[in-house]
């Protein structure tokens, strides 16, 4: 039986595979067209297997029996060649030519021409001059196929190389037709622009830039529908969508959603998997360690300016702007944490990774965590609870509410948390110890529209809503009450909760419960203090 896969490149014999024939056809169009084509874009989104898969449709198409073969296409991979000289560089880039040569070779059933075979054991790289000569020899002795070379991992090429390569790469291009490679496929995760490390004019000006999206909805269903086909159980509907919603289509972490639910929960084959089954393997892969998650992670914290720009776009109504001459949003877009909105502004990829940059930021003890609870740590979280099961969250909010409060100018000093950033991190960890208290679970919800963000709790077959924004006027808090009521509605939910958290020097608290829609919408405008008092301050400055 096949399986999910999340550790490299996946093939059909073993593995459920998205057959992404669209993007294959295009690709094969431009190749034909003999484009130079550059794909960039994070690890693990599935840019090797895609490649892969286009490599054999270019064998296979070329090999057809209808017509003679077209194409000679060979893949390389530059990750081994990143500490290399250029000498050692070139040197290795021919040995590792004509090893993909005879392969291809082989896999056709047929042997190269003694002229073909005579020319690779006489020739030697040792400079991009001697390439772009080898390259026009071997358009002679394989005409008329065109030869067609895909680069993978390109960021590996040796620096001191880079240059030269794409010149003589592009030198080639503009020659015109008919040229070899007739198409050339550059695959890496930094772009051409990141890798030109001088900061000089692109060498590579020629290049056609293709994209790989995620998964859409479709093609979710599509690789789970493998698994019932083959399996008998099936996904009900509600839970392919909640999949697709959580994780925008990210190729790693959809299989591993997959992975959980098929392999990890013992979920009895008879049954079907169901949104009870989604909200467990959920709670799962938003607290677990895995490669993709590391990832993630790992790059968020790799500059320090970084946190600010992310709470920035998480926490601005107006947005910040998708600039990819920015060096800190194009390295955060490399990285893959965010992407481009439609309305040109950044967005954090998905929901998943937003409440995993949230935890990677929140202070793993705040100080403030014996001050939750007004009793203080005698007192139990389990009082939220009413006699029938639900969560009182009039009660739960009121108290937080009470709780910042009470903590006053000390959310000030809770390490390492950008000020306008402080309400939503301490919310976040006060409700993550409840629903740890009451054994339930919590996750992100971004829905439309800047600055907002909607925190859903599950507990007792039971969802629960909390919108948080930060306060950006009155139009802007009527307006966010509009958008909680649409998605309530949405999610087939009668009432909801509504944070705002107040930064002004002079702010206004309220509390209000309204019908909206006849919807109920508890409303909060919860004000943070922006500086220490005088005597504090004072007392401070004088240890």
């Amino acid at each position: 039986m096949r399986r999910f896969w999340t550790q490299g490149p996946v093939n059909p014999q073993e593995h459920y595979v998205v057959s992404r024939s669209d993007e294959i056809a295009d690709y094969i169009k431009r190749v034909g067209e003999g484009r130079y084509i550059v794909l960039f874009a994070p690890r693990q989104t599935g840019k090797t297997t895609f490649f892969q898969d286009a490599l054999a449709s270019l064998v296979a198409g070329s090999a057809s029996v209808e017509q003679p073969v077209d194409y000679f296409p060979i893949q390389l991979n530059f990750d081994v060649y990143k500490n290399t000289s250029v000498t050692d560089f070139y040197d290795n880039l021919y040995h590792d030519i004509c090893e993909e040569i005879e392969s291809l070779f082989q896999r056709r059933g047929g042997t190269p021409s003694e002229a073909l075979s005579q020319f690779l054991a006489d020739t030697q790289l040792t400079n991009p001059h001697a390439m772009r000569r080898f390259f026009r020899n071997l358009d002679r002795l394989l005409t008329p196929q065109k030869f067609v070379l895909i680069i993978d991992e390109f960021d590996g090429i040796p620096q001191a190389a880079l240059s030269d390569f794409l010149h003589t790469l592009r030198h080639i291009y503009i020659a015109g037709k008919p040229r070899c490679p007739h198409s050339v496929g550059i695959i890496g995760v930094k772009s051409i622009v990141q890798l030109n490390y001088d900061r000089s004019i692109s060498p590579f000006n020629i290049q056609d830039e293709f994209h790989l999206p995620n998964f859409t909805l479709e093609q979710v269903h599509e690789l789970l529908g493998q698994y019932t086909d083959e399996v008998g159980q099936v996904f009900v509907p509600e839970v392919v969508a909640s999949i697709r919603k959580q994780t925008a289509g990210q190729p790693v972490l959809v299989n591993r959603f997959a992975q959980i639910l098929t392999e990890e929960l013992d979920i009895p084959k008879s049954e079907p998997i169901t949104m009870a089954h989604f909200s467990k393997a959920h709670a799962q892969l938003l607290h677990e360690r895995n490669t993709n998650i590391e990832h993630l992670t790992t790059n968020v914290r790799r500059n320090p300016r970084f946190e600010s720009v992310l709470m920035r776009i998480m926490a601005r109504d107006e947005g910040v702007d998708f600039n990819m001459d920015d060096d800190i949003i194009s390295e955060l877009a490399m990285y893959g944490v965010i992407k481009k909105a439609s309305d040109g502004m950044c967005e954090i990829l998905n929901p998943i990774y937003l409440y995993r940059i949230m935890r990677t930021f929140k202070p793993t003890v705040n100080g403030l965590e014996e001050q939750y609870l007004p009793k203080g740590p005698n007192e139990k979280f389990l009082n939220y609870i009413t006699p029938t099961g639900r969560i009182d969250m009039g009660l739960l909010l009121d108290n937080f509410r009470d709780f910042i409060a009470r903590a006053g100018f000390k959310i000030l000093q809770v390490p390492d948390t950008p000020q306008e950033s402080v309400g939503r991190h301490l919310l976040l960890a006060y409700l993550d110890q409840f629903v740890k208290d009451i054994g339930g679970f919590m996750y992100i919800e971004v829905q439309t529209g800047r600055g907002r963000m909607d925190i859903i709790i599950t507990h007792n077959h039971q969802k629960y809503i909390i919108e948080t924004k930060i306060w950006r006027g009155d139009n802007r808090y009527q307006a966010g009450k509009r958008q909680l009521v649409a998605y309530l509605r949405s999610e087939g939910v009668t009432e909801g909760d509504y944070i705002v958290f107040d930064h002004r020097e002079e702010p206004e608290s309220r509390v209000e419960t309204e019908t909206i829609g006849g919807l109920t919408i508890r409303s909060y405008v919860i004000p943070v203090i922006q500086e220490l008092p005088s005597k504090v301050q004072n007392a401070s400055e004088m240890q």
